[in-house]
């Protein structure tokens, strides 16, 4: 149906753009706050999303927040204990438990696996239920600008009428393909060093592994890639290959079966599928592809607007962020609006916080994947061979690296010195390396193989911000924190705002 004229305009505080994890989670923790916030939602919930596997920070620390960890837990979603991965130097597949990291270990020190069209459902709901003006089928064409600021948005709703939002504060959680991103200015800035494609499908049937390990991620390692066995149920997997892009053209030509010669190539999951039927019909019965899927933008916020979510930034899935990322961002998007519309924080403060936060997680997950993906020793692939490989050929890899976790492909002051980075880089890699090395196929106890990782600095750092955000899920307002950044503001009391440190 074609745009017809707009026929109105309306005013709320804030407009959200997009009902994924980081859309809704923004949109409920204003709301609940009591500000007027619509959310713009492209389809009809329940829709069909990939990302299934969750970190124990989502689950016990933003859900918690959002109220919703009831419903999370009665869904009935596949209980997800750590991750298994059959890659790096030994032979034989390796395990961690979330509980063997005093980061996450207690009585939450689990996640899950979750049909995302349930999950997303599940969020989007519960914004409605905080007071969230929810319209789905609702496409969002244009942010409308002032003299210096992001004013509203321009969208149409399931007519095809062309309405009208005005808002102090516009946030972008339209994900990877949305147009409304352009209006925060700077430029995409896609990985070298991540750049590959996925081609996913789903099986019936698949084997799991044994015990309490049943339901978690598998990653297994290749000489073409690697590959995802993600189990939804006691039935159901996704099962995924991530493959250089230069099998664009034969994953395009054959989605099937470039994915049935991936699963031939690695042992463990073949032989997990051996009994197993692909599903082809339904929600789950296509074969798809994603990619170009590890990507920062230069800039997240300009006055008025934010971007959360994938809209900002994604990063490779061999660690399940996906949706911790997302539901990050729209945590702190919330904490810098809801700030500003109190009149406690200047914009500039509140969303210079949301941004040195957001880019801080990104870089260190990159920090942390960059160093994993130089476990493996398949030297003698071009796909393990590709991964040394980082940036232009003006810059070194850690340059570039830093050039893009510290947005300055559009000429802003990176967010990190550039040779403490690659200090840190260095000994990052080698704390991962002599994990692995230290904790051979001798030791067989679950989790066993993967303890010493957790010691590693680089882990730990990437663990902190999760930890903090778990704990006050669990232990409720008033936990106390010292700023991430250095001059940076803290969380308020109730976790849903920001507040100056303590003398």
């Amino acid at each position: 149906m074609s745009v017809r004229e707009v026929e109105e305009r309306e005013e709320f505080d804030v407009a959200v753009v997009g009902g994924g994890p980081a859309g809704s989670t923004a949109a409920a923790l204003i709301a609940k706050r009591g500000h007027r916030v619509v959310l713009l939602e492209r389809e009809r919930f329940p829709r069909y999303q990939i990302g299934e596997s969750l970190l124990p920070a989502t689950v016990h620390g933003v859900c918690r927040l959002l109220d919703v960890s009831d419903e999370i837990e009665a869904a009935g979603f596949q209980v997800k204990r750590g991750g298994s991965f059959r890659w790096g130097t030994s032979p034989d597949p390796w395990n961690f438990l979330f509980a063997l990291s005093p980061q996450l270990s207690g009585p939450t020190s689990y996640a899950y696996q979750v049909d995302r069209m349930t999950f997303d459902d599940i969020l989007l709901k519960n914004a409605a239920r905080h007071g969230v003006d929810v319209r789905e089928e609702a496409t969002a064409l244009e942010a409308l600008r002032g003299p210096d600021r992001v004013t509203g948005v321009r969208y149409t709703g399931p007519d095809g009428a062309a309405r009208e939002i005005s808002a102090r504060h516009v946030l972008d959680a339209s994900g990877g393909a949305g147009r409304l991103s352009r209006a925060v200015g700077g430029e995409r800035t896609y990985s070298e060093f991540f750049r590959n494609l996925a081609v996913f499908g789903y099986f019936e049937g698949g084997g799991r592994l044994p015990g309490p390990d049943r339901g978690n991620i598998l990653c297994a390692a290749f000489d073409q890639g690697w590959l995802w066995y993600i189990p939804l149920s006691d039935t159901l997997t996704s099962v995924g290959a991530v493959l250089h892009r230069d099998q664009a053209a034969r994953i395009q030509a054959d989605r099937e079966g470039a994915l049935r010669d991936a699963i031939d190539r690695c042992e463990i999951v073949r032989d997990f599928l051996s009994g197993a039927t692909r599903v082809t019909e339904g929600t789950y019965g296509e074969i798809r592809v994603r990619k170009d899927y590890s990507y920062a933008n230069s800039r997240f916020w300009t006055p008025g607007m934010a971007l959360i979510g994938d809209a900002a930034c994604f990063i490779d899935p061999v660690f399940s962020t996906g949706v911790h990322l997302a539901t990050y961002a729209g945590l702190l998007a919330a904490r810098s609006v809801n700030g500003v519309l109190s009149g406690d924080l200047d914009e500039a403060r509140a969303f210079g916080e949301f941004e040195a936060r957001y880019r801080r997680e990104y870089a260190v997950f990159y920090e942390f994947l960059s160093a994993f993906y130089d476990m493996d020793q398949q030297e003698d692939s071009y796909f393990w061979q590709a991964r040394k490989v980082t940036g232009s050929e003006n810059l070194t890899s850690m340059e570039a690296f830093t050039t893009l976790v510290g947005g300055a492909f559009s000429g802003e002051r990176a967010l990190v010195d550039a040779s403490a980075v690659a200090e840190r880089f260095s000994t990052s890699s080698a704390d991962l390396a002599d994990a692995v090395a230290r904790t051979g196929p001798a030791q067989t106890r679950s989790g066993e193989r993967m303890n010493n990782l957790f010691g590693a600095p680089v882990v730990s750092e990437v663990m902190q911000e999760m930890n903090s955000i778990q704990r006050r899920g669990v232990t409720g307002p008033g936990t106390g924190e010292a700023p991430l950044i250095e001059g940076g503001l803290v969380p308020s009391a109730d976790g849903l705002s920001w507040s100056e440190p303590d003398a």
